[in-house]
């Protein structure tokens, strides 16, 4: 059974100030994701998706609420949190191997140990052949896997993912969403995955998070019974259509007279 609490989000508000006005980008979320469990969040522009995921990651605080990692306050960012982002961060003058070893530094002195820990995660993700290439020489979907293995190789506990595959076209985005469940089977960590895309949040995800926006909220939550591993069969099949459907009506199609908070269906009138 999965741990309840691996990521506890209490009661969170996170409040900016903009000149002489104030924003709420999130109004009171409450979410827990457990261990080793796959979750997508999904909503339209401005529902606080990027805020939430900024608050676990420890980029920012708060305004109300308690952001927790296994019970202890988030309090900065940490190797055990690995952040994704849609731009893939990698520094440019140093190869594949040389990036994902980049972590490792301050926490494995041993260079013969790094190059393995570094090539096990290279070869996870199917670069193995481009280990000493630069990132100018690599397509968007080989850099966005080597930020993966970079993320994976200092052993964190979580993978915050903010609209990773967002700048990839539509074929090597549906080979990274394949790729990305391949490791995630085989090296099982717990995963908080934003996206705007339906198809992507139903393929990964053990449940979808829909939010709303202004204020940003959580509007449903909605399970995803659909077996791994999956593949490209199952996007075609009817159960898979039904959950798209059902998520893409929760997304675009908005009763915001009430939505389902941490207590359920509530009245914001």
């Amino acid at each position: 059974m999965l741990d309840p609490k691996k990521i506890s989000i209490q009661d969170c508000s996170k409040v900016f100030r903009l000149g002489k006005e104030t924003f709420t980008a999130l109004d009171h979320v409450s979410l827990d994701v457990g261990e080793a469990e796959f979750v997508t969040v999904v909503g339209p522009s401005g529902c606080g998706k990027s805020t939430m995921m900024n608050l676990l990651a420890g980029l920012d605080t708060p305004t109300t609420g308690q952001a927790l990692v296994d019970g202890k306050q988030v309090d900065g960012p940490s190797p055990e949190r690995g952040v994704i982002f849609q731009q893939y961060a990698l520094f440019p003058w140093l190869t594949v191997r040389q990036n994902v070893e980049f972590g490792l530094k301050e926490m494995v002195k041993d260079k013969a140990e790094r190059r393995s820990i570094a090539e096990h995660y290279i070869e996870m993700v199917d670069l193995s052949e481009f280990a000493d290439a630069l990132p100018k020489m690599l397509s968007g979907g080989m850099k966005q896997r080597c930020a993966i293995a970079r993320a994976y190789a200092v052993n964190p506990k979580i993978l915050l993912m903010d609209e990773p595959f967002g700048a990839l076209d539509a074929l090597t985005r549906v080979q990274m969403q394949n790729n990305l469940l391949k490791t995630w089977q085989q090296d099982k960590r717990t995963v908080l995955f934003i996206t705007h895309d339906v198809d992507e949040a139903v393929f990964l995800a053990n449940r979808v998070v829909v939010m709303a926006a202004r204020p940003g909220r959580i509007y449903d939550i909605i399970p995803i019974d659909l077996p791994y591993p999956r593949d490209d069969e199952m996007r075609l099949s009817p159960e898979f259509a039904t959950l798209r459907n059902k998520i893409w009506q929760a997304v675009y199609h908005q009763d915001d007279s009430t939505y389902s908070g941490p207590l359920g269906p509530q009245n914001l009138g």
